[in-house]
């Protein structure tokens, strides 16, 4: 069974294409609200969800202490966490690879009649300079990039001396990727051949409808077995998704290796993968276990 960071057979133009493609028309963060994409309604749901869901963002992040930097964020998605930095006073630039993410965060960070500046760029080339920027923040988006090294690399180029990095990556080491993908998701693939089984699985972890449907679809296409690295794409940010990948601490700390004070913590245990019980968690509880096993690997380092 083929380990998920293989080197992806096609080439790396090919897949970026696709990538690009895809969050295009699944712009981050845009499939947690009901109401029609771009209102005042959208955005606010969209918080709230993130918030509620996630909701060590803001102490990982710890966007207060961004006030009067320059901080660079690399996949903006609809703004969320950006319009949090420009809230807190930083000097805010947000890059996208796609043109659907930086228009939304455009009008979202209007609506907050905050400020903000946004771009089109690529993480791997970024079209900005060198020492630029105090902070630099990445919120699950490198681990779609193909050649995540490139991505790093061009991190600590931008950074000032003593700037600092925050990002999150997937976290091979968790129940989430361990358990939930591994185990989890490819014992239920069976279920998603019915309407029925698909209902059962909705029940036992709250994942809506209309996503299990579109799974199915791609369990279908693939007669129901799914190589590793496959599942795994398929497993995080929806059917059709062509690219994600995990890291595990050691090689989080080697695709840092230029930077120092290099730190590693654990967030967010997806409770989906948790049925019946996760939800019964107290946050102290589940705050314990997601420093261990947590799917959110973040990483802080200093240039």
């Amino acid at each position: 069974m083929s380990e998920p960071n293989d080197n992806p057979a096609e080439p790396n133009d090919e897949l970026k294409r696709r990538v690009r493609a895809f969050w295009q028309a699944h712009p981050c963060g845009s499939k947690f609200s009901d109401a029609e994409t771009g209102t005042r309604e959208f955005f606010h749901a969209v918080e709230k969800h993130r918030y509620q869901k996630e909701w060590h963002i803001p102490e990982a992040a710890d966007f207060a202490a961004a006030r009067g930097l320059k901080v660079l964020e690399i996949g903006c998605g609809v703004g969320t966490d950006g319009a949090q930095f420009a809230r807190a006073g930083a000097d805010y630039t947000g890059i996208d690879l796609t043109e659907a993410a930086g228009e939304l965060a455009r009008a979202g960070c209007a609506f907050a009649n905050l400020t903000g500046k946004f771009l089109v760029s690529d993480a791997e080339n970024l079209n900005l300079a060198g020492s630029s920027f105090a902070v630099v923040y990445s919120h699950g988006v490198l681990h779609h990039t193909p050649d995540i090294q490139a991505a790093i690399n061009e991190i600590h180029r931008v950074l000032k001396p003593e700037g600092r990095a925050i990002v999150m990556l997937y976290h091979r080491g968790s129940y989430n990727y361990r358990v939930g993908i591994r185990v989890l998701r490819r014992a239920g693939a069976g279920l998603l051949r019915s309407e029925g089984g698909i209902k059962i699985v909705n029940r036992l972890t709250g994942e809506p409808i209309d996503s299990l449907r579109e799974h199915a679809g791609a369990l279908k296409h693939a007669n129901g077995n799914l190589p590793a690295d496959e599942l795994l794409n398929q497993s995080t940010d929806g059917a059709g998704n062509p690219l994600a990948r995990v890291y595990s601490r050691p090689e989080a700390r080697e695709l840092f290796k230029d930077f120092r004070d290099v730190q590693l913590r654990a967030y967010f245990l997806n409770k989906r993968f948790i049925p019946l019980l996760g939800n019964l968690l107290p946050r102290s509880v589940e705050a314990a276990l997601a420093a261990r096993w947590g799917w959110h690997l973040w990483i802080y380092a200093r240039k």
